[in-house]
């Protein structure tokens, strides 16, 4: 009867923890679109130049035939560059761990590829490759650095008196990049993937956009530049609310996985639902 209670009472407190958690950021929300729609009243301002709310939200229902499909095709693209992100950026990691003079080689690439402007590229890849696949390497290639990076930061952030015992006690490689550095680095690893989510969204926008511009596109992406060329703002506005939307649901699902992964164990996670 005791573990019941105080299993209610720690649910009570997660409840009323989330619940503020969510008030907040709503208040803002409706304190910005109070402002927004304030602005346009006093201002009259046109339509052409900055619709209001209730007009992008009439936009919004009214073109959703047309935004639906387009928002999947962005998230498929964006969904495929962040796993080919998150593959790729994990297995050089652990190949980086396991030989240094293999980091050495290869780590100056990986960062010229995070430097380089992805509008840069996607031009580029546009006319190698076919259309879909330039886009996913775009995708891939924005997200791939945080992957990598946090990675091989927690792969090479093993306590030194663990390692030490590991070696003392004559564990393999294997067994110590199993049992120790690949459980140390996964805290890293999956805040490498929360970054990595939003920046491959961004990166199927960007090649979005140029392959719009070069005559073909049916992403979210290229239903905004469509837009723009029209001057149909409010429908510009609506997609770049569902972009914004899209972006939010997948940090906020990686976040999840993330919490669920870590909150038996890890001092992050514990802190939270303390």
């Amino acid at each position: 009867m005791t573990d019941l209670t105080s299993i209610a009472a720690e649910t009570a407190t997660l409840s009323r923890g989330w619940t503020s958690r969510m008030l907040l950021p709503i208040l803002v929300l409706a304190g910005s679109i109070i402002a927004w729609h304030l602005v346009i009243s006093i201002n009259e301002i046109p339509p052409y130049v900055l619709p209001g709310p209730a007009l992008v939200a009439e936009t919004f229902i009214r073109d959703w035939p047309i935004l639906w499909p387009s928002l999947l095709t962005t998230l498929s693209t964006t969904l495929e560059g962040f796993i080919a992100a998150a593959i790729g950026g994990v297995a050089l990691a652990l190949l980086f761990s396991q030989s240094k003079w293999l980091e050495w080689a290869l780590l100056p690439y990986a960062i010229v590829l995070q430097v380089t402007p992805v509008i840069a590229i996607a031009p580029l890849l546009l006319i190698y490759l076919p259309q879909q696949t330039a886009v996913v390497v775009c995708a891939s290639i924005v997200a791939f650095f945080p992957v990598l990076s946090n990675t091989t930061l927690g792969l090479n952030s093993v306590d030194r008196n663990l390692a030490g015992l590991f070696k003392l006690y004559g564990a393999s490689r294997w067994q110590t990049l199993r049992y120790l550095k690949l459980p140390a680095a996964l805290p890293y690893t999956l805040g490498g993937l929360r970054i990595a989510g939003g920046l491959s969204l961004i990166g199927a926008v960007v090649a979005e956009i140029a392959a719009g511009s070069a005559g073909s596109g049916s992403g979210l992406a290229y239903r905004i530049a469509e837009s723009g060329y029209r001057l149909n703002i409010p429908r510009m506005f609506a997609a770049l609310l569902l972009l914004s939307v899209a972006g939010v649901v997948i940090y906020m699902t990686l976040a999840l996985v993330s919490h669920l992964l870590l909150r038996r164990w890890h001092e992050s996670a514990l802190r939270k639902e303390s």
